[in-house]
């Protein structure tokens, strides 16, 4: 099964965080204290979504 960036960007702004800069594949989101990489491609594998929530240390979701 796969996820939808919009889906998972949307779920890391729910939780506070917020597009900091633009790197060369990534966009590098935050919230302050936590910084999180999210890939730019339009899906990806739900275990990389769950290790992104993880890594924002927010609950699972996908």
């Amino acid at each position: 099964m796969s996820v939808k960036r919009r889906d998972l960007v949307a779920y890391l702004e729910q939780k506070g965080f917020y597009l900091l800069r633009e790197g060369g594949n990534h966009s590098i989101y935050t919230d302050g204290t936590r910084v999180v990489p999210v890939k730019r491609h339009d899906q990806m594998d739900r275990i990389t979504a769950n290790e992104i929530c993880k890594q924002a240390g927010i609950p699972k979701k996908f």
